[in-house]
């Protein structure tokens, strides 16, 4: 059975605007649970967070509860970085989908989840349970997961805020020229529905890219990532801007032979504790496929000490 909440408004103000007040949580994710069907203003259901309230309406709200999918077979399993009560950081494989959607027919990460019996938010739609923000599909890496409704209000506030980010590794098929940062808008690739490009008018974009090491024969190299900004496929985006493509990466350039994943990391994930405060980093180890690669094609006796997170860090604080 969902929890069922019920509000007197004293206020005029939008209806999603009133419910992020009174729940104490983000306008997007008050927006999840209208558009969840959710949210009923003097007994009638509404379906927009922009209705306009004059003060005095009684606002009920439905949070829905985890239901388990028992026909959903999950065939992955997840390494757990850290754990406690109101969060979950984990290293998610590639190929494992972050959540469901109606395209999505597979298991996916909030299915393992549900699965293992993990506590989770409830206020991001019943598919997102948990979610605060997304790694591609192909993307392997460090992702925390909220367990509590404050957890998920504190941390996605910080996404926001850009307290929250991430270090990513991906093994190009160029060296690049220097250490950089790409700005420009992105937005669909107009010809291309499947891929994201520079465009003239969509969303701010900015990403750094710096060199960690080239291979042995000086035809690829390891390079690390930092994200200003969180769209769609924003790393292979850029990467394609400076005509650079992950290995693997198909769909956005890559012209070598294919005979894996796309090898792109999330490494080093950082925030503040929800609840607490102090400063966390966690680093997600690259998985066999990466790592085996990289022993094989670049100087091992190096790898090492060029993938100590704080030596990549400072590689970004020394490019400004």
């Amino acid at each position: 059975m969902n929890e069922r909440k019920i509000f007197h408004n004293t206020e005029m103000a939008r209806l999603d605007q009133a419910l992020a007040k009174l729940l104490g949580e983000s306008r997007n994710q008050v927006e999840a649970l209208v558009r969840g069907g959710n949210v009923w203003v003097d007994g009638e259901k509404s379906s927009k967070g922009g209705v306009k309230l004059k003060g005095g309406e009684r606002i009920e709200v439905e949070i829905p509860l985890l239901r388990e999918n028992p026909a959903m077979e999950v065939e992955f399993e997840v390494e757990i970085l850290h754990e406690e009560e109101h969060f979950i950081v984990l290293n998610k494989p590639s190929g494992a989908v972050v959540h469901g959607a109606p395209s999505v027919k597979e298991a996916t990460l909030v299915d393992w989840l549900k699965k293992k019996g993990i506590s989770l938010s409830t206020l991001n739609g019943e598919e997102r349970h948990g979610i605060v923000h997304r790694l591609d599909k192909e993307t392997s890496g460090a992702i925390v997961i909220a367990k509590s409704n404050e957890a998920h209000r504190r941390l996605s506030l910080q996404l926001q805020e850009k307290s929250m980010g991430r270090y990513y590794l991906a093994i190009i098929d160029h060296p690049l020229k220097e250490d950089q940062r790409v700005e420009c808008y992105l937005g669909r690739h107009p010809h291309h529905r499947l891929k994201i490009a520079k465009v003239p008018v969509g969303r701010y974009a900015k990403s750094a890219f710096v060199k960690l090491e080239e291979s042995i024969d000086g035809s690829k190299e390891l390079i690390a990532a930092k994200l200003f900004t969180g769209r769609t496929h924003q790393i292979r985006a850029h990467l394609e801007l400076l005509g650079r493509h992950i290995l693997h990466d198909e769909l956005y350039g890559y012209r070598g032979t294919s005979e894996g994943r796309i090898f792109l990391h999330a490494y080093g994930l950082y925030f503040d504790h929800p609840m607490t405060g102090e400063s966390m980093f966690f680093k997600a180890p690259l998985f066999e496929d990466m790592i085996g690669y990289l022993q094989q094609n670049f100087p091992s006796e190096r790898l090492h000490e060029t993938l100590l997170p704080d030596a990549i860090v400072e590689r970004f604080s020394a490019l400004g």
